[in-house]
C-alpha cells in the first residue's frame, strides 16, 4: 500500500512538472488517501501487537 502511495506521488510530481494539473491533482488525492490508509492500518497493527505482548518496549 505504501508502495502505491509513493508511485502516485511520483506520478503527481511528474504530471505537475509537465503541466497536467488535472492528472496531478487526481494522483495527489489518491496518494494522500493511500498513505492515510497505510498509516491507520500500521497504527492498528502496532497497537494489536503491543497488546498481545509481541512488542518489547
Amino acid at each position: 500500500m505504501l508502495k502505491w502511495a509513493l508511485i502516485f506521488l511520483v506520478i503527481s510530481l511528474v504530471a505537475g512538472a509537465l503541466g497536467f494539473t488535472g492528472v496531478a491533482s487526481g494522483a495527489k488525492t489518491i496518494s494522500k488517501l493511500l498513505f492515510g490508509l497505510f498509516l491507520a492500518v500500521f497504527i492498528i497493527l502496532l497497537l494489536l501487537a503491543w497488546s498481545a505482548g509481541e512488542l518489547l518496549f
